[in-house]
């Protein structure tokens, strides 16, 4: 590996922004000083830019294998690369369904051969295979992801016997989609017959995936949680109700139950149907704008631990079928952070608490090894970030396999200059560099 030396940068971590240079040998942070001089293979001058800690995604949906016709690892690792992400977690809903170790490790191998960032694969969990969840080594995998309501891939766990078993023998982390699925069906049902199939439109989509739904399933996951004492984390919280189910009392490596919450609920509202239609249908489904505001207030006051994508591609002529034939899901990894950052700029959040909520909370979060902090030994996982060079979204700069996105068109303040995945330069001034693949994520339990 070579040596890179960040000269002048300004650098935010762990709750401060200061000028430093950074000195990287070996993949890893070896000096952190206001002056280095040392030799480098490379040196990158970082004047007027801002050093973060690359982000760690939490949830996100690759779609390999079987899926690739949409998304695959090498192409959304680079897109998450392009976007400032440098390590992601991915779920267990391909095809076939991460259900068994044996296809759990076939997964790593795939990334071990094509991923750009840093990789953890979740374990699957279904109605019928709790020894395989059990097999599960908290060293090297980052938890064990339970749907309680359907979504891509049907991987639906409704057999309370079942639930009640992972909860209480988990070896590790349990991620949870929680929506009520018999309220849905219900909901549906009851649409379907007043305006029937054909008829269905997309801003109809949180009025039949409820509030009420997402707060019945949440609820009940903190409830069997507490009852088995079992670490829980609950994934894309979309409602205001939810975020009274979260504390922010005690330090975040104190509490047994954690939150996240994904871009577009921080970012659309139901008055964007209109406009966006399927191509922000998404489970749990985009509300309305007091659980957006509840949402992000539960975020800057700690209810709610981190941010991360729900970064979840389909073809643009899946999306533009009929609300009922559309599949919920898009793309989001590249833009993440260039979202946040206008937030910044609206002085709806601070840069300090964007990389808390992104990188330090994550790595805390999941106890990921020597990753999420600008720290001497860590590995450099890096984004170099201009907060006034305005970048516009178009077909043509989309590194998603399924080629658009939900912010096509929009302008946003920052533009992503440098992302270093540990300890190369990945990406640089809109161009990919191939340096292999990243590395998988460890974890200290």
């Amino acid at each position: 590996m070579s040596s890179i030396l960040i000269k002048s940068a300004q650098i935010v971590n762990e709750g401060k922004t200061f000028l430093s240079d950074i000195y990287i040998s070996n993949g890893r942070i070896e000096m952190i000083a206001e002056e280095i001089n040392h030799p480098a293979d490379q040196t990158i001058d970082a004047r007027g830019l801002h050093l973060l800690p690359g982000l760690i995604d939490d949830q996100v949906h690759f779609r390999e294998p079987g899926l690739t016709y949409k998304a695959d690892i090498w192409h959304e690792s680079r897109a998450a690369v392009a976007g400032g992400t440098t390590s992601f977690m991915e779920m267990p809903n391909t095809v076939p369904n991460t259900l068994t170790q044996k296809l759990l490790q076939d997964k790593y191998d795939i990334a071990a051969e094509k991923s750009l960032a840093n990789y953890s694969f979740f374990m699957g969990a279904a109605n019928d295979n709790l020894n395989e969840v059990l097999k599960t080594n908290p060293r090297d995998v980052c938890g064990i992801k339970i749907f309680m309501g359907s979504s891509t891939g049907n991987m639906l766990v409704d057999n309370e016997a079942t639930l009640e078993k992972i909860f209480a023998e988990a070896p590790t982390l349990i991620a949870v989609h929680c929506e009520d699925e018999a309220t849905i069906q219900r909901n549906l049902q009851a649409f379907k017959e007043k305006y029937g199939e054909e008829e269905l439109r997309p801003f109809m989509h949180p009025l039949i995936r409820t509030a009420e739904a997402c707060y019945l399933s949440s609820s009940k996951a903190v409830e069997l949680a507490k009852k088995h004492d079992a670490r829980l984390h609950i994934l894309h919280i979309s409602t205001a109700a939810e975020t009274a189910l979260f504390v922010s009392s005690i330090p975040l490596k104190e509490k047994k139950i954690t939150a996240e919450a994904c871009i577009h609920h921080l970012w659309f509202s139901d008055a964007d149907y209109e406009e966006k239609g399927n191509f922000i249908k998404w489970n749990p489904a985009v509300k309305t704008e007091a659980d957006r505001d509840g949402v992000f207030q539960a975020v800057l006051d700690g209810h709610i631990d981190v941010i991360a994508t729900d970064h979840a591609p389909h073809t643009f002529e899946e999306k533009s079928k009929l609300y009922s034939q559309a599949p919920s899901g898009g793309p989001l990894v590249q833009h993440a952070l260039q979202a946040l950052l206008d937030f910044v700029k609206q002085g709806k959040i601070t840069l300090e608490q964007v990389v808390q909520k992104t990188a330090h909370n994550t790595a805390e979060l999941f106890q990921v090894e020597n990753r999420g902090f600008i720290r001497e030994g860590y590995w450099a996982d890096l984004v170099l970030v201009d907060l006034d060079r305005p970048y516009t979204v178009s077909k043509d700069n989309i590194l998603s396999k399924c080629g658009w996105s939900p912010f096509e068109g929009h302008t946003f303040s920052s533009t992503i200059v440098h992302t270093l995945v540990s300890g190369n330069v990945a990406y640089t001034d809109g161009k990919i560099i191939e340096v292999g693949t990243g590395h998988r994520l460890l974890f200290n339990r």
